[in-house]
């Protein structure tokens, strides 16, 4: 059975991490988003960070540590300026544990921060070669700012992307295929079925973990699934069945019991 810990304002007084960088007060976010349209279902949406920064062409990679513990977090969405990061990622900083497994509640964390070069991350995503991926209907104008400049350090997402014709950040409409674009000739992707098609995609789910419960859901539904269910593959865990079908199948039992 999940416990849940209740973090006071008090007893964060004085909390700080363990790598020299930039004092942060760091909050737990529980709902996966991207202003720049990079794919959930193609990263690990548990360790991705939420910044007041705007979202460079390089900066997308930074670490956070607390307690001797660190993580490292991509950069894809912008805050209204609080330092957010996955539930999982706070949580784990703070405990030392999953929110799966002790599920923490509180307020800011003071944590400490710093910049990493965008391929420390590379782990973070799962496409061939970690390229970021994109939407191709929904990213093109940060794309076309990235491609609009000169490769090298500064440019790792013009270096480093792939696009799919999936038209949302939490991978629940379109088609789960690679696209290709004919930059400079042509700013629009060119795709197997037609751009920015509005069919509903479930091969490709993405998965939330709530606030201050623990539990994970289908970011696109909010039904609840099994811990083990992972982004990408709809076949890593199962649905909880609500009440109304426990009942129902509950009535079902009775009724073919006494048939037999």
């Amino acid at each position: 059975m999940r416990r849940t810990t209740l973090v006071t304002l008090t007893a964060l007084a004085g909390a700080r991490g363990g790598l020299a960088g930039t004092t942060i007060w760091a909050t737990p976010h529980d709902s996966y988003s991207s202003s720049i349209g990079v794919l959930g279902c193609k990263i690990d949406t548990d360790r991705v960070a939420y910044w007041p920064d705007s979202v460079s062409c390089s900066n997308i990679c930074v670490s956070v540590s607390y307690a001797g513990r660190s993580v490292k977090l991509l950069r894809v969405d912008q805050s209204q300026g609080a330092y957010d990061m996955s539930y999982d990622a706070w949580n784990y900083l703070y405990t030392g544990e999953s929110a799966l497994d002790n599920p923490t509640a509180g307020g800011a964390v003071e944590m400490e921060y710093e910049d990493l070069d965008a391929g420390e991350c590379a782990d973070l995503i799962h496409t061939d070669d970690s390229k970021l991926p994109l939407s191709a209907s929904n990213s093109m104008n940060f794309l076309a700012s990235c491609l609009e400049a000169e490769s090298g350090d500064d440019n790792w997402v013009g270096d480093n992307y792939v696009l799919y014709n999936i038209l949302d950040s939490i991978c629940s409409w379109g088609y789960d295929e690679e696209c290709t674009l004919d930059w400079p000739s042509a700013n629009q992707a060119t795709c197997a079925n037609p751009l920015g098609t509005p069919v509903t995609l479930t091969s490709e789910p993405v998965y939330n973990i709530l606030y201050p419960s623990g539990q994970k859901v289908l970011a696109s539904t909010g039904q609840q699934v099994s811990d083990s269910a992972q982004n990408g593959n709809s076949g890593s865990g199962f649905a909880i069945p609500d009440s109304r079908w426990l009942t129902a199948l509950a009535t079902l039992m009775s009724l073919l019991s006494l048939s037999g």
